[in-house]
């Protein structure tokens, strides 16, 4: 019970952390979006990035080898126990791995991102 409670709090935080970047990232993202590739075919992709984002965020946010250990245990290993302290620490742990998650794939975009923009800029320019 306590295992199950423990996947539903880390899935919960690392959807909000991801819904939060997502937010404070939607208007950048928009822009960019609308500039290289046009505004038809930007809110098809914005919707893809989005959908990206929130998939990396809660996969690097949710710790799933970290919570099989509560099923299986290896052996010699006992199951952990769920005190504040570890729960502190996994909420944090959650939110971390979230926010890094989702800053190596806006990176990537935003990098991906400039690439286009210079070459859409040097088309415009001859």
């Amino acid at each position: 019970m306590d295992f199950l409670l423990l996947l539903v709090v880390t899935l919960a935080i690392s959807v909000g952390v991801a819904f939060l970047v997502i937010y404070f990232f939607k208007k950048p993202i928009d822009t960019i979006f609308t500039r290289v590739i046009g505004e038809e075919i930007a809110i098809a992709w914005r919707k893809f990035l989005t959908f990206a984002l929130f998939v990396v965020g809660i996969s690097s946010g949710v710790n799933i080898w970290k919570l099989e250990r509560f099923i299986l245990p290896e052996k010699g290993e006992s199951v952990p126990e769920l005190t504040g302290q570890f729960w502190g620490l996994e909420i944090y742990r959650t939110i971390i791995g979230t926010l890094g998650g989702m800053a190596w794939a806006l990176l990537i975009f935003f990098l991906v991102a400039l690439i286009a923009f210079v070459i859409v800029r040097r088309k415009e320019s001859k």
